[in-house]
């Protein structure tokens, strides 16, 4: 991976995401701020959460998504992150994530390490694996925010990402990066570990839908959820339990065991 992949692609991301609502502030001479909560019993996992464009780190622990996953992984300790709009417009959001986040939780030797993402932080998540393959255990994804209309409808044209000819790798730059990030997006069908470690939710009336809907086919059907709702918290806490407890059934026996002694 280049250097200057790194630094452009999230900088082009900021350029692209023309969504209503204001955009949460952040310090980018500070590190990424964050908040760890701690599980209840011993840790053998860790998730990550990115928050949405409009989520600061306060508005992301007030949500409770950390109480939501540790109701369902009791053995899972949370970092919520303030990887906010401002982390991507100075260009290096996916790699201060990943050294200032994502290998420090790794140097303290959890079992399995998840990114969830919510929003634009589903989209950071995807930039995150297509820059660090093979890295997290898991991707928890709430209302990915894909891109824009003109990558979509070129995509449904060509019958689906399966049919659709991406052509010869490009230069990341600012006609080429959404071709880029669809591109990784198509290879994960030779990606079965991604595939089955990656879980969608989304709601039936919300904005992202189509554009979500080219690329759950990559997925096994049952880790794809949609809920009625829309782009908003009242859809993902609900949706959070859903994939936890989706992506719970499928971890080895031992694993799962550890489980059993979650409260009810």
């Amino acid at each position: 991976m280049t250097r200057s992949r790194r630094l452009t692609v999230p900088t082009l991301l900021a350029c692209l995401l023309v969504l209503a609502g204001c955009a949460a502030g952040g310090d980018v001479t500070q590190p990424v701020p964050t908040t760890f909560v701690a599980a209840s019993q011993p840790a053998h996992r860790l998730v990550v959460i990115l928050p949405g464009r409009g989520d600061s780190l306060q508005k992301l622990t007030d949500t409770d998504v950390a109480g939501i996953i540790q109701q369902n992984w009791p053995d899972a300790d949370v970092v919520l992150t303030g990887l906010t709009m401002p982390f991507y417009q100075q260009g290096r959001a996916v790699q201060r994530l990943h050294d200032e986040v994502i290998e420090p939780a790794r140097r303290k030797g959890y079992e399995q390490v998840w990114l969830a993402g919510i929003s634009l932080g589903g989209m950071g998540a995807l930039l995150y694996d297509r820059e660090y393959p093979d890295r997290m255990d898991g991707l928890l994804l709430l209302s990915p925010y894909l891109g824009e209309d003109a990558i979509h409808q070129q995509i449904r044209h060509a019958g689906g990402l399966a049919a659709w000819r991406a052509g010869p790798p490009q230069a990341t730059g600012p006609d080429s990066f959404q071709h880029e990030l669809w591109r990784s997006l198509q290879a994960w069908s030779g990606r079965p570990e991604r595939t089955e470690s990656t879980w969608v939710a989304y709601g039936a009336d919300e904005p992202f839908r189509r554009p979500i809907e080219l690329m759950t086919p990559l997925l096994p059907a049952d880790h794809v959820i949609v809920l009625p709702g829309k782009h908003n918290w009242k859809l993902w806490k609900p949706a959070m339990r859903e994939l936890l407890q989706r992506a719970d059934s499928e971890r080895p026996d031992e694993t799962a065991s550890r489980s059993a002694t979650k409260p009810r």
